[in-house]
């Protein structure tokens, strides 16, 4: 049985559970991680409910132990998705008013986490005769590698740096992995409705439809593209 861990799951209605119920239908065993693993295990419960295979586990992307400990509890990996992400700073308008602990903060999470979190589980990975890694990221970080300005500053200056910096990783770590079977991209799930608790925008995608593309880059086949970010299964 394929195995797919997916990190930040720790909502109902977020992107991440959307993720892991669209993978356990297809057969997947999931492995949903958070940093509380007491806001995981209830959704793990209720997919194993609806006769699906799943386990949670504590998984903090600022802690490296916890990446060990989660990497020693499992006996084979063939889907890593990196879902986690720092909250948006939508209030920061340009660069010149960017909280720089937010920075800080948003890389160690979208980008040093995952980056050690693909060396923890790279051997489990190497052990799959098809890995896939998928980079949730934001197509915001383009007006970075566009030329930045064309008219407009950096609008949530931490989010969209750690994601640009996230969409460098992951052309890296295709190129990296070049000569294995194992491909790498980013995807940018759209504005997604995962907060109907404070108001979603009323043209926000539910997170099963943002969750398809995903899916699309978790289950690629062999020669399959790598190093790429895309959104709906389409180049952005």
């Amino acid at each position: 049985m394929t195995v797919s861990l997916i990190t930040g799951v720790s909502r109902v209605h977020g992107l991440g559970f959307a993720v892991a119920t669209q993978l356990a239908e297809l057969g997947h065993h999931v492995v949903l991680t958070a940093r509380d693993v007491s806001q995981a295990e209830p959704l793990a419960a209720a997919l194993r409910q609806a006769g699906h295979t799943a386990t949670a586990l504590r998984l903090d992307l600022v802690d490296p132990n916890s990446m060990t400990a989660a990497a020693a509890s499992l006996d084979r990996l063939d889907v890593l998705i990196n879902n986690a992400s720092f909250p948006v700073d939508f209030t920061a308008l340009s660069a010149l008013d960017a909280d720089i602990d937010a920075v800080r903060s948003a890389l160690d999470v979208d980008v040093l986490g995952p980056w050690r979190l693909v060396q923890t589980l790279l051997p489990l990975l190497r052990g799959s005769s098809a890995a896939r890694i998928v980079n949730v990221s934001s197509v915001s970080a383009l007006q970075i590698s566009a030329g930045l300005d064309l008219g407009a500053s950096l609008r949530a200056p931490a989010h969209s740096f750690a994601k640009h910096t996230l969409n460098v990783l992951t052309e890296v770590l295709a190129h990296a992995l070049r000569d294995t079977a194992i491909l790498v991209n980013g995807v940018d799930p759209g504005a997604t409705a995962t907060h109907p608790e404070r108001g979603d925008d009323t043209d926000d995608r539910s997170a099963a439809e943002s969750a398809r593309g995903i899916v699309w880059a978790a289950t690629l086949p062999a020669g399959g593209p790598t190093g790429g970010l895309f959104r709906d299964g389409v180049p952005c």
